[in-house]
């Protein structure tokens, strides 16, 4: 196995595949990436795969004897980083050790046979293919990825869940005490065609929230245009020009979670959300001294809503915005990080918050741009 490779390019793919070795490998080879070298497309392909995510990326290389080989890919990575930017010339002998050459440098590192090195899954017979846009796949994951659960005993809440069909794309997630709906219309092709699901096809799977990451990443560098996305009953693949993202979906019935959100409301408030987001980021500096819990009090009489934190022996504070109420009087309380994520999320200079009591589900819409709901549920008030 023989080839020459740009440091750069070498190094921007073995970081973005690292992101997919194992950080507890099971077995040796999955601390590895695999490494193939293809004389006939004159091409290398990395490969990192933890059994649950996999990624993929191949770039040009002047490859003059094909082979393969798995390589430690923390070891590797902090090499080829420093080294100098220019072409680093490859050998693999039979023995599984690579001469690397690169300027003034020189290094052995040993590999493993690929023979241990997992293959990545792909879609069984009865799968399905379809295209999807990269601006409302960015979109919709922007709106929801940060509103997943962390808690691996709640493994299905762990996941973006999406759904498609041959109008919209929608994306959900929730944590139990939040939760984040964004509906996206497929956009149009620069021709003009409308971007559909291929025959038809309808889409509902909850992926882990550490892929959709990774594939947020991935899709910046493209930015519009559509992917290639394959799928079935357990995997989901997800092919870009040079780079490929498989994963495993999520077992289990995601919650209903339309049901949680109500239809009608008491109080409805009108504001700006910079303003309101400033307001709560202040006052956020005392809340951290007492359980990230703020206090809203709505005044209708002054049209103004009143953010206040009272942490004993410690400090108290009140930020006042000017919002367009209507509805009675109401304090209620909110994890101030869970309401600060909620407003970062949506993209419009006005928002309405819709409520109904202190203790049930309040809900945050932008106003004339994106159809996105988010729910917080409000802490309780403890005189």
């Amino acid at each position: 196995m023989r080839f020459v490779c740009s440091q750069s390019q070498l190094s921007t793919s073995l970081s973005l595949c690292s992101r997919a070795v194992a950080s507890r490998p099971t077995h040796p080879v999955l601390a590895n990436i695999l490494f193939l070298a293809d004389q006939s497309s004159q091409t290398l392909s990395l490969t990192a795969f933890d059994l649950n995510l996999g990624i993929q990326v191949v770039f040009p290389a002047d490859v003059t004897e094909s082979g393969a080989i798995t390589l430690p890919s923390r070891l590797l990575g902090d090499i080829v980083s420093r080294l100098p930017n220019e072409d680093i010339t490859w050998t693999v002998d039979k023995d599984a050790i690579a001469l690397i050459t690169c300027g003034s440098g020189k290094y052995q590192v040993h590999g493993l046979p690929i023979e241990e090195f997992p293959e990545l899954p792909q879609i069984t017979e009865g799968g399905q293919v379809t295209y999807l846009p990269v601006e409302s796949l960015l979109l919709g994951l922007d709106s929801s990825l940060f509103a997943t659960s962390t808690d691996e005993s709640k493994r299905v809440l762990t996941g973006v869940h999406i759904t498609a069909n041959s109008d919209f794309l929608e994306f959900a997630a929730t944590d139990g005490h939040r939760l984040a709906v964004i509906q996206t219309k497929f956009l149009e092709e620069e021709d003009g065609i409308p971007i559909k699901l291929e025959n038809q096809t309808s889409l509902e799977v909850t992926i882990p929230a550490r892929a959709m990451r990774e594939l947020e990443r991935m899709l910046k560098n493209q930015k519009e245009g559509v992917i290639t996305v394959k799928f079935d009953q357990n995997q989901m693949i997800f092919v870009l020009a040079n780079q490929t993202l498989t994963s495993r979906l999520i077992d289990g019935s995601y919650p209903n979670y339309n049901q949680l959100i109500p239809k009608q409301f008491e109080r409805q408030i009108t504001l700006e959300r910079e303003v309101f987001i400033s307001a709560l980021e202040r006052i956020g500096v005392l809340a951290d001294q007492k359980n990230n819990i703020v206090k809203l009090s709505l005044n209708a009489t002054a049209q103004e809503i009143s953010a206040t934190v009272d942490a004993p022996d410690v400090a108290t504070g009140k930020e006042s915005v000017l919002a367009q109420i209507s509805g009675n009087d109401l304090d209620i309380a909110f994890n101030v990080k869970y309401l600060l994520d909620g407003l970062k999320a949506l993209s419009s200079k006005e928002i309405q918050i819709k409520i109904n009591t202190a203790t049930s589900p309040v809900i945050l819409q932008p106003i004339g741009t994106v159809n996105m709901t988010y729910l917080i549920m409000p802490v309780q008030i403890r005189n």
